[in-house]
């Protein structure tokens, strides 16, 4: 850090276990892939690059160079993934993984049909070799999951050797753990943490008053998937209280202080309004 300031929320170190901050890649150039672990590679602990786009990604060992001398795990999106699976070439898409000294995967099935069944053998097998990371939930806004149902996924997949689960949200934030208007489902939230650890769970919250929301909800240690490279400092910011949105949750003044706090900031409105 720059500086010192008291009173700041205790965050976790790399590699961290919970706290991450998953961001999506989605066509950054090596030039820009290197401006961004030079600003905030402290704050980035997994790069997803986006569905598809490392097909079309020029200089891409390059760019996985950048990543890999920043200590960045990268892997590619989930629909790629999918896209390997459709056309029946899983051990395609391993040799693609070696070939490029992949480590990390997401196993999804947001948009194509893989039984429960077979999503939980390759799991299995995948974790052997590689990190898995799964994703649960659809991409298919008009198909809502019920509470029940995502707990028992997360919890199969998990014991099938899953590292983390994605709470699915696409990055428009508009399915899976959202309605299509962007509001979190607060219900089905709850319904997952009561009986799973949040630690285990990364929610992709593409949105700033999304990110607020976990953060608020479940502390500064949150794992948040989805978020832009351009806002990952911004996210840090809500994690230690140092935006607006999140300056009381985590400022640990006694009581008595933080009413001292809250009778200054009341005479400061009511001085600016008399100046007005």
């Amino acid at each position: 850090m720059a500086f010192k300031l008291n009173h700041l929320p205790k965050r976790t170190s790399k590699p961290r276990e919970k706290g991450v901050t998953l961001v999506l890649d989605k066509g950054l150039s090596v030039r820009q892939a290197e401006d961004f672990c030079e600003s905030s590679s402290n704050y980035i602990d997994i790069v997803k690059l986006g569905w598809g786009t490392s097909y079309v990604t020029q200089n891409l060992e390059d760019k996985l160079s950048v990543y890999a001398n920043a200590n960045i795990p990268v892997y590619f999106g989930g629909t790629l993934f999918e896209a390997y699976m459709l056309r029946d070439q899983l051990d395609g898409y391993r040799q693609l993984l070696d070939r490029f000294g992949i480590e990390y995967l997401e196993v999804s099935n947001g948009t194509i049909w893989l039984s429960d069944q077979r999503k939980l053998e390759i799991i299995r097998d995948l974790s052997r070799d590689y990190t898995v990371l799964s994703e649960v939930g659809s991409k298919n806004p008009n198909d809502i999951i019920p509470p029940y149902k995502w707990v028992k996924m997360i919890e199969r997949e998990l014991d099938a050797g899953a590292w983390k689960i994605i709470c699915e949200a696409r990055e428009s934030g508009t399915v899976g753990v959202f309605r299509p208007n962007g509001e979190v489902r607060s219900g089905l939230i709850d319904e997952i943490a009561d009986q799973i650890s949040v630690e285990n769970l990364i929610f992709e919250a593409p949105k700033k008053e999304q990110q607020v929301w976990f953060i608020k909800k479940f502390g500064s240690n949150v794992n948040l998937g989805n978020i832009q490279p351009s806002e990952v400092i911004p996210v840090e910011t809500l994690r230690l209280g140092l935006r607006s949105d999140t300056l009381f949750d985590f400022y640990s003044l006694n009581d008595e202080e933080m009413d001292q706090l809250y009778i200054e900031k009341e005479l400061n409105e009511e001085n600016n309004e008399n100046d007005e």
